[in-house]
């Protein structure tokens, strides 16, 4: 798999090894983050608005999963490769 951060930072495309291409917002990214502090806002009401969110980091984590920094300062998220592609197909 091939990622890229798109020049305003605002998508990350991903080339999946089927030869698929996907481009998914970070704003989209940032809004589904499994990451616990997030989940527990959702949980209890509190979700943000992530829309002028920019991507500032992309970090392979092994061979399963990338791990991702915002511009709001979020960069626990980890997002396994098939989240990625559920997210891409939804």
């Amino acid at each position: 798999m091939e990622l890229r951060i798109n020049a305003e930072r605002r998508s990350l495309a991903i080339t999946w090894d089927d030869g698929n291409l996907s481009s998914i917002p970070a704003s989209r990214l940032r809004a589904l983050s499994r990451a616990a502090h997030h989940v527990r806002s959702s949980i209890e009401g509190r979700e943000g608005s992530f829309d002028d969110v920019t991507i500032t980091s992309a970090e392979t984590i092994g061979s399963y999963a990338v791990r991702l920094g915002f511009s709001d300062g979020h960069d626990r998220g980890i997002y396994p490769w098939s989240y990625l592609r559920d997210i891409a197909n939804s």
